[in-house]
């Protein structure tokens, strides 16, 4: 109690010197500048400067306490998604249940949770040393770099599943990806890994969501796109990713030995110049027929795979001549066949001119078989089952030219079994200007083994 009159005195005289004489002294220089009586008159009165002095004194411990609350206020932060870092054997055992991120809430003075946000020594981890295959309860712990921050973990408490770790051989394929990027005159093939063998890591229990039994085929994934160059010739693809997969497509996370692998391939350029085939599509009118069909470029450049280019023979243009009364001209576009990804030219100009139709039969055209396994014969029941007498309709001078060699009768056996059939008989011809019809509609045939 007896030192309590010392300390205010000594406030006093810090008020006295800090405040109230530095006051008075401000005052005294406004009351010699200023001219107004009643000001001078107002501000010379002791209980004004008392008033002011003891304004400003709060004013400044205000201020001051403010402040201190700033650097001691206890707050909280949360840090989002923090990487979860597991400690274990990773040779001998899979582990399955661990979240890869959590959150963290920081608890502190602005200034702890200032230095604790920018340390790099914090991580997240996971002890699971000497833990035996099962299922575990674990906690997941924050190293912090400052004793003086509080920190609570979401979720803090996992439960986990430790299997053993087991390996098996897989055979490699390859996925390529984003091909479209590719210039369409170009064709990746010859794709070829460094290995054909992978190793696949995991555990063989089939309750594991990863478990190695789940994994239906590993592939490459080729992404295109990677491709820097693309001129004609052998291109190296590195650091080619691996993937498993299930039976139903679905990606797994599975360790694969290696995990990134070396790929060539082979870029080329396959190319074949074919005819274009104007297809008539429809009935012109009535006792007309078409007399001539023109094109303003008869062949064009395909661009694909080898194996496609060797099996087309032409690219058809479908005129629709339905109904057609006189003479007209097509600008139409050409499609691509399938498995052709680029053409020379995409339109053509066609000039249909008609004339007066006529007809005539033609005798004696074979009948070819189509698509009948290769195990199987076809035998005819009769001669009538074996040619057939094709009508032929156009004008008189594309007619008088035509002969049975330019016309093809057929019948379509795909699928058939050995037994007795009676089966449509289709027919074509090379000449597109004319019309086709078998006078036999039905063939009777006997599909035999060799």
């Amino acid at each position: 109690m007896n030192k309590k009159p010392g300390i205010f005195k000594r406030i006093a005289r810090f008020i006295d010197k800090k405040i109230i004489v530095p006051v008075t002294k401000v005052v005294m220089k406004i009351t010699k500048l200023g001219s107004n009586r009643s000001l001078e008159t107002w501000l010379s009165r002791s209980n004004t400067l008392l008033f002011v002095s003891l304004f400003l004194a709060l004013l400044v411990f205000f201020l001051f306490d403010q402040k201190k609350m700033l650097f001691n206020d206890t707050s909280a932060e949360v840090l989002k998604d923090q990487k979860v870092e597991a400690v274990y054997n990773e040779e001998a055992y899979v582990v399955e249940g661990l979240p890869d991120k959590v959150d963290i809430t920081l608890m502190g003075s602005r200034s702890d949770l200032f230095i604790a946000k920018q340390s790099t020594a914090s991580k997240v981890t996971v002890d699971l040393t000497g833990l035996k295959p099962g299922t575990h309860k674990v906690n997941i712990e924050y190293m912090r770099p400052n004793d003086s921050v509080e920190y609570s973990v979401n979720p803090s408490v996992v439960t986990v599943n430790v299997y053993p770790k087991v390996s098996e051989s897989k055979t490699l394929t390859v996925d390529l990806l984003n091909q479209d990027s590719l210039d369409d005159k170009l064709v990746l093939d010859d794709v070829k890994p460094e290995v054909d063998k992978v190793v696949i890591k995991g555990t063989d229990d089939e309750n594991a969501i990863n478990s190695l039994k789940k994994v239906a085929t590993v592939k490459a994934l080729v992404d295109v796109s990677d491709l820097n160059n693309q001129d004609v010739g052998t291109v190296t693809l590195k650091d080619v990713p691996l993937k498993a997969y299930d039976s139903n497509g679905n990606g797994l996370d599975i360790e694969i030995v290696p995990s990134k692998i070396k790929v060539t391939a082979t870029l080329s350029s396959p190319s074949k110049t074919v005819p274009i085939k104007v297809v008539p599509k429809g009935d012109v009118t009535f006792g007309q027929a078409i007399n001539s069909i023109t094109l303003n470029e008869s062949n064009v450049t395909v661009y694909g795979m080898q194996s496609v280019l060797d099996d087309l023979e032409y690219v058809p243009v479908n005129v629709d001549v339905d109904g057609l009364k006189e003479n007209r001209e097509y600008k139409l576009e050409l499609e691509k066949p399938k498995g052709i990804k680029s053409m020379s030219i995409n339109n053509v100009t066609v000039g249909i001119t008609l004339g007066v139709a006529t007809d005539k039969d033609i005798s004696n055209v074979n009948i070819d078989v189509r698509n009948l396994d290769e195990k199987y014969s076809v035998q005819g029941l009769s001669q009538s089952d074996i040619q057939v007498t094709v009508n032929v309709k156009g004008v008189a001078a594309v007619l008088n030219n035509l002969t049975a060699e330019n016309i093809t009768a057929y019948i379509d056996l795909k699928g058939y079994q050995p037994g007795e059939y009676e089966v449509p008989v289709k027919v074509e011809g090379t000449d597109s200007r004319v019309q086709y019809l078998s006078k036999t509609k039905k063939v009777k045939i006997r599909v035999v083994e060799k």
